[in-house]
């Protein structure tokens, strides 16, 4: 009889402890090595494309900057991976803490690719539903709300240009009753080696496979070739890529740049004879001899944010 009253006695005092953690957990979602996972509080009743597994798999990773250097600015960070997986690390966590490192808070966005079954609009979802978490929490995490951006590489980079571009005039979330006051468009994007055109001549193929599908229209194609989509309300853009990448042809951005140009969008174009493609914020030759992240992306961040 004591056994047995001793057990329920430990097993209540330790449900309590659980229950305690669990909520301690909960108010510390967004300390800096939680993930906050997007779409948690719209799972069950207005969650995206196949929901439960949706909200399950994308998710923030923030790195707030520490107070003392904060700028109050907040960047997005979109790894690459044809949209069919994703460079977490270099292209990711790496980019996120250097970030940090400059006092810019950064949110490693783990967004839904087609390895899991997903297709557009699952991508532009998940950024503006992103954009949307930081915009509404800016007070909260010390954010200045007009001060976020979006960095992202290879098929990243055309995420971010797709959030710039797209922004505010395709709303994917109010398509699931998600209503806000907040903008949905970054206030500034910076691709790097970006996938731009689903055009067959220069387009990544397992890129458009991923976001578009194996036979889209020609409407769809252009649609997602964003030079075909700039115009003057886009966002500032920091473009760089190299002349030799085997993986994106360069003439994605070139095309990107052009249309920029004619569409009066300040920008920055630097175009490289070498380095090839998925360099991210690694350790690798590119990075190590140019300090692209210091020489060249930092200044430019810089005057997004004075």
């Amino acid at each position: 009889m004591k056994n047995n009253c001793l057990k329920k006695i430990t097993a209540a005092v330790l449900s309590f402890f659980f229950v305690s953690a669990f909520y301690a957990q909960e108010k510390s979602l967004y300390n800096s090595s939680a993930k906050i996972k997007i779409w948690r509080d719209v799972e069950k009743t207005k969650a995206p494309q196949k929901k439960v597994r949706g909200a399950n798999i994308s998710y923030l990773i923030p790195y707030f900057a520490d107070e003392k250097i904060n700028t109050g600015a907040a960047v997005i960070v979109c790894p690459g991976g044809s949209y069919h997986h994703l460079g977490m690390g270099h292209e990711g966590k790496k980019v996120a803490a250097w970030f940090k490192s400059h006092g810019i808070n950064a949110f490693v966005l783990r967004y839904r690719v087609s390895q899991e079954g997903f297709h557009h609009p699952a991508m532009l979802e998940d950024i503006q539903r992103s954009i949307q978490i930081v915009r509404e929490n800016a007070a909260e995490w010390k954010i200045n709300v007009n001060k976020i951006g979006a960095i992202g590489f290879s098929a990243g980079g055309h995420l971010v240009v797709m959030a710039g571009s797209f922004g505010d005039k395709e709303n994917e979330l109010s398509k699931h009753g998600i209503s806000t006051s907040v903008s949905l468009k970054p206030d500034f994007v910076m691709p790097i080696y970006p996938v731009v055109s689903m055009q067959y001549d220069i387009g990544h193929a397992w890129s458009r496979k991923s976001l578009i599908g194996k036979n889209p229209s020609q409407e769809m194609l252009d649609k997602f070739s964003l030079e075909k989509q700039m115009t003057r309300d886009m966002c500032p853009v920091f473009l760089l890529t190299n002349k030799d990448d085997r993986t994106v042809m360069y003439e994605n951005s070139v095309r990107l740049d052009q249309a920029l140009t004619k569409a009066g969008v300040p920008h920055v174009f630097i175009l490289n004879e070498t380095g090839d493609h998925g360099f991210g914020m690694g350790n690798g030759k590119f990075v190590q001899e140019t300090h692209w992240n210091e020489e060249w992306l930092l200044p430019w961040v810089k005057e997004q944010i004075k």
